[in-house]
């Protein structure tokens, strides 16, 4: 009984819905004893253990999970009666409750001595967020309004894809004429004897180590290497008496130019050629060689059939520069 009626304090409200309920009786027990022989009543209740809250029942009702089932006379002998206790501090003052129904009047008790301050209830849980309201309409657009200064550059963007090419323009002028080019050239040429050496190797240069008429684009720089000073093409033509049957090739920087090699099957004639070379340096070397790899050395005749020694002959002539 003591656990009810702690109970009942903590919870104002409730104790106020009981008093309402038992009227006069449960005043009786209260404030003064009763005397009747009649049977007690019995009050039921629920007790909720999270907040400490009183739900009526009935003697045959059962409580939800969580909460336990309390009971209490209706009317009691009456105990002897205490001293007042110290009045508590009084507690903040709750919100407003909304206005509830008008009840029925009751019969009207007696004065009964104050009950204690019940504890401030505990705030109820938050509830749940509302959904979110539907979008507005569309507000009137404002004035336009002043033009703003003008930024900084912006970064240089990339390179477009290049453009198709445009029509032909039509054709200039035509410019003055240029200067007259000066043709070069150049002969170098052996006497046999004694300009050469008995026979010429497989792999070894033929040697013209005398000059003839020379322009200054073409040089010798020893008895069988030639300078081609200018890059260009040039016509190169030589005519070498031999007396063994071979061959001879141009070439060029030391490489052999395979499409210059001439050669004879038998020792009656000359072994000639006449080949063009292009150059793509400055101060390129030809020579006139007997080809490596060659079975036979060749003698560059001497006299050849008369009393004068015979000629070996190197033409160099520049056709086009560049």
């Amino acid at each position: 009984m003591s656990k009810v009626l702690t109970t009942l304090r903590r919870h104002a409200v409730a104790f106020a819905a009981l008093f309402l309920l038992l009227g006069s009786s449960a005043y009786a027990v209260a404030d003064q004893v009763t005397t009747s022989a009649a049977p007690k009543k019995m009050i039921y209740a629920c007790a909720a253990g999270t907040y400490q809250t009183l739900n009526l029942t009935t003697a045959k009702g059962t409580c939800p999970n969580g909460q336990r089932k309390v009971s209490w006379n209706a009317a009691g002998p009456p105990g002897t009666r205490g001293l007042a206790g110290v009045a508590g501090k009084a507690g903040a003052r709750g919100a407003q409750g909304s206005i509830g129904p008008v009840g029925p009047a009751g019969a009207k008790g007696s004065n009964g001595s104050s009950g204690p301050i019940g504890l401030q209830g505990q705030p109820g849980a938050t509830g749940p967020k509302g959904d979110t309201g539907a979008a507005g309409p569309r507000g009137a657009d404002g004035a336009t309004g002043p033009q703003g200064g003008v930024g900084p550059a912006g970064a240089r963007g990339a390179d477009g894809a290049t453009g198709p090419r445009g029509a032909d323009g039509s054709a200039g002028a035509q410019g003055p004429a240029g200067p007259v080019a000066t043709p070069q050239f150049a002969e170098f040429y052996a006497l046999m004897p004694p300009d050469n050496a008995a026979t010429v190797a497989p792999g070894t240069d033929v040697d013209f180590p005398q000059d003839g008429p020379t322009s200054t684009g073409i040089s010798r720089t020893g008895p069988n290497t030639f300078d081609l000073g200018a890059i260009g093409t040039y016509r190169v033509t030589y005519n070498v008496p031999v007396t063994e049957a071979g061959q001879l090739l141009l070439t060029l920087n030391g490489a052999d130019l395979a499409y210059t090699v001439t050669g004879r099957a038998t020792g009656t004639t000359l072994i000639s050629g006449e080949s063009l070379v292009q150059t793509t340096v400055i101060n390129s070397l030809l020579t006139v060689r007997n080809p490596a790899g060659s079975s036979t050395a060749l003698t560059i005749t001497p006299l050849a059939g008369g009393t004068r020694p015979a000629s070996a002959t190197l033409v160099i002539e520049q056709l086009q520069a560049g």
